[in-house]
């Protein structure tokens, strides 16, 4: 199917007359960044990047395992999912997902993590990139404030942190309802599911089946008890 989409061979990276070699290679395509880019990381989070963490309600979190394996999650929550414990220290509750624990394995097994905080609406970003463990120290737990305990949560160690510009949110027309107009027929999760033939029904019966799930695991992580 790609080799038709997208012509009659298939890319074969190993043929790249024009591949990268080198870092000194790589700059002589860019100019360098201007002072205040190079000197814009912090060693710990300043008040205005903290109220971002504190108030976050969605974030990416990129890990990697022992092999270098890189992965990149999706990490959502009300804002407080993400508690500021002093200026070098964050703690992300891990809610409710699918229990693969990719992000989790791999930070017991490497201990790193890069983070970038999205705020809804706004595209200037926070990122954060530090040492990690996983806790499941019952005080630090209940200190989310959220309808019942975390099973664990992910602390990390501020090594350094940055604002990053709106130009790629800005080009993507993110926050643009015209853009998400134009979107509405880019196929959601249940037809990748039915495309790949992980699912053995179709799209619209796996589209059912995801929403049901959806509810039912948002509405057991509301309960109080």
């Amino acid at each position: 199917m790609s080799a038709q989409r997208y012509g009659c061979r298939m890319f074969d990276p190993h043929n790249d007359l024009h591949r990268v070699g080198s870092l000194d290679e790589l700059r002589t395509h860019y100019r360098h960044p201007h002072a205040g880019t190079r000197g814009k990381e912090r060693p710990a989070l300043d008040a205005a990047s903290a109220t971002v963490a504190e108030r976050c309600r969605f974030a990416t979190i990129g890990t990697f395992d022992v092999l270098g394996n890189a992965d990149v999650s999706p990490r959502g929550g009300p804002s407080g999912f993400i508690r500021v414990l002093d200026p070098t220290h964050l703690a992300m509750a891990d809610l409710g997902g699918n229990n693969r624990l990719d992000t989790l394995e791999n930070i017991v097994a490497t201990g790193r993590v890069a983070l970038l905080l999205i705020t809804p609406g706004k595209s200037e970003t926070v990122r954060v990139n530090g040492a990690a463990f996983v806790s499941t120290d019952p005080e630090l737990l209940h200190g989310f404030q959220l309808p019942k305990p975390p099973k664990s949560a992910i602390v990390i160690r501020v090594e350094t942190t940055y604002m990053h510009c709106a130009k790629a949110f800005m080009r993507s027309g993110m926050w643009d309802q015209t853009v998400w107009a134009e979107l509405a027929d880019v196929p959601d999760g249940a037809a990748v599911l039915s495309c790949q033939g992980v699912v053995d029904v179709d799209a619209e019966t796996t589209r059912k089946w995801l929403d049901d799930d959806y509810a039912e695991a948002l509405a057991v992580e509301a309960q109080t008890t």
